[in-house]
């Protein structure tokens, strides 16, 4: 099994980045308490195995992800994709509070804010976050389009649309990657964006690639949960419906065990297989971790190939999960139109 990674084209015209990125995001916040030396550390790490697209967004610690690893990306600004995101408002004195503004105005604002955090001149690959549906497309895209043509951006990403908002965004101007929620355990996409990607060339970057870390097989209860861990209000991870789930997972820890791998590695290796079961010109799965050893048990699932045995298996975990993906699914539209 390989632990190089090979690269790949997201989008036609799109940066070309290792087959396997990193998710930034648990470095700052919603997983618990993390160690940050460790953390930097596993983005040196990663970049030396392969992995080039580091994904984080202005929201994750309210800035202090960017700022976090911005003396990373500007040491390595020759090496590394850089993938930020805007679109979803916080408020300090409110921590529950979840605004969506795709507005130009704040679009202006937002990428300037996160370049002076990032300390770059240019944002490899920009992503409207979520998408607020009182605010038109075409407007959204035309300010985004605008940071491309002023050298702030160089290429365009959306996150969580659906397929025909994901046509409609492309016509304004090309879209180079889409990032949305796919594994195992959720494959809704499937159904409307993933076909659209596959038809215009636009590349795939799955996030929670392992399911927010369910499909490892090391996932711990909601009680055993820290107090500031996201997951522990997350409706597939908590009371019957996480005991339910839980074992769901049974097959991929088979496989693993087979194989003398780790279910990890299966499930990412599955997710890297749908780039050619739907013709689709790239799948970057970015799991999240702020472990060294945590990174190269990744990187080494993306050189893992399933047997056609193994993936029909595998094939009904999905429509057997409990519970939505999000205590509030009223930013996300599920991959549905």
């Amino acid at each position: 099994m390989s632990t190089t990674l090979p690269t790949v084209q997201l989008g036609t015209d799109g940066p070309v980045v290792g087959k396997q990125g990193l998710g930034c995001m648990g470095m700052s916040e919603f997983y618990g308490p993390t160690d940050t030396t460790e953390a930097l550390a596993t983005l040196d790490a990663a970049l030396e195995a392969g992995v080039t697209l580091f994904d984080t967004a202005d929201i994750y610690g309210s800035g202090a992800n960017e700022e976090l690893i911005g003396p990373f990306v500007r040491a390595n600004r020759d090496r590394v994709v850089l993938a930020t995101k805007f679109a979803i408002e916080r408020k300090a004195e409110d921590p529950a509070y979840r605004g969506v503004r795709n507005d130009p105005e704040y679009i202006r604002s937002a990428v300037d804010a996160s370049l002076k955090r990032l300390g770059i001149d240019v944002i490899d690959l920009y992503y409207m976050h979520r998408r607020n549906r009182e605010v038109p497309l075409a407007e959204s895209i035309g300010a985004m389009a605008e940071l491309v043509q002023a050298g702030k951006v160089r290429h365009l990403g959306l996150s969580e649309v659906t397929g025909s908002e994901l046509r409609e965004a492309h016509a304004v101007h090309p879209i180079a990657a889409v990032q949305s929620e796919w594994s195992l355990f959720t494959r809704t996409l499937e159904q409307g964006v993933v076909p659209v990607a596959a038809e215009l060339g636009i590349g795939l970057v799955p996030y929670s690639p392992l399911g927010r870390g369910f499909l490892t097989g090391n996932f711990p209860s909601s009680g055993e949960m820290d107090a500031s861990d996201f997951r522990r209000s997350q409706p597939r991870f908590s009371g019957e419906a996480g005991r339910a789930n839980a074992e769901l997972i049974a097959p991929i820890q088979r496989i693993a065990a087979a194989r003398g791998v780790t279910a990890a590695q299966v499930a990412l290796a599955w997710l890297h297989g749908r780039a050619e079961v739907f013709g689709l010109t790239a799948v970057v799965p970015i799991p999240g971790t702020r472990k060294r050893t945590r990174l190269a048990e990744n990187v080494a699932g993306a050189g893992l190939e399933l047997t056609a045995q193994e993936l029909a298996e595998l094939e009904p975990i999905a429509g057997q999960v409990t519970g939505d993906r999000y205590a509030d699914m009223s930013l996300v539209r599920d991959g549905k139109e």
